[in-house]
């Protein structure tokens, strides 16, 4: 007996239905995978500046980059090099920024170095406590004359961090802005980087340098595992239909969201 007019139509629907819902099974489980293959990228992009960077920081210190270069620093081939400069410290300029550290809230001292030609290097010269964020409460680590600086190479933070914006005006600071610090201060011509002072010890004690965090997350891998592993879910979801669909079990109504 052939079938009515209305079984052959709810019948097509049915397939439309159910050919639709495969192929978005099949594309969300090919959008799954190359999620998991970005992440097996970065994996190895990670990987690769961790080594990277892990190489400068227990380099021997290099000269930090003149005005000459200044236009070619860049924070792929620069960021936590270590460099090594010389001038003198301009203290009557310096500027607190907020800091969060393993002493404990305070502040980063940022002061700039003067250079031999005239030119300036903005200095994490380290960590001060907020109760001594007075320089008057730390003049013996306000060097005076010639000093000689090693640290590492940092890029500039502009604008504020994640949660709060510099406040040039009121003088509050969130990040290190070597460009807004510098204009703030009426420095003149100042390199583009900051350089964070290593843990050689300043008189009294403060700052404290040496402080700099070099963290950098790497959970790609899990990432990866978790992008693929909902990949092979979702195909897994397709296989269990496709094989109800042969076990006569592919009626109308049974496929999911076909009411």
């Amino acid at each position: 007996m052939s079938e009515a007019p209305s079984e052959q139509s709810e019948r097509r629907r049915y397939r439309v239905k159910r050919t639709t819902f495969a192929v978005c099974l099949v594309l969300l489980a090919a959008a799954l995978a190359a999620l998991g293959t970005w992440q097996v990228e970065r994996l190895a992009w990670k990987r690769d500046l961790i080594a990277r960077v892990e190489q400068r920081v227990h380099a021997a210190p290099v000269p930090a980059p003149a005005r000459a270069d200044w236009d070619k620093v860049n924070a792929a081939d620069d960021e936590y090099r270590q460099v090594t400069v010389a001038g003198t410290l301009a203290n009557d300029e310096e500027t607190l920024v907020y800091a969060s550290t393993a002493l404990g809230p305070g502040y980063w001292v940022m002061t700039p170095l003067t250079l031999a030609d005239g030119t300036s290097i903005l200095i994490n010269r380290g960590f001060v406590p907020t109760e001594r964020r007075d320089p008057a409460s730390r003049r013996e680590g306000q060097l005076s004359g010639p000093v000689e600086i090693t640290g590492l190479m940092r890029m500039t933070e502009p604008k504020g961090s994640l949660l709060q914006s510099n406040d040039v005006t009121a003088d509050r600071w969130y990040s290190r802005d070597v460009a807004a610090i510098a204009e703030k201060r009426g420095v003149g011509a100042v390199a583009p980087y900051f350089i964070d002072a290593d843990a050689a010890a300043n008189p009294g004690g403060l700052p404290v340098g040496g402080l700099t965090v070099i963290d950098f997350p790497n959970n790609h891998l899990v990432y990866a595992i978790t992008w693929y592993g909902l990949a092979v879910m979702v195909l897994a979801l397709l296989v269990f239909i496709l094989r109800g669909e042969r076990g006569g079990r592919g009626q109308p109504g049974h496929l999911p969201g076909s009411g």
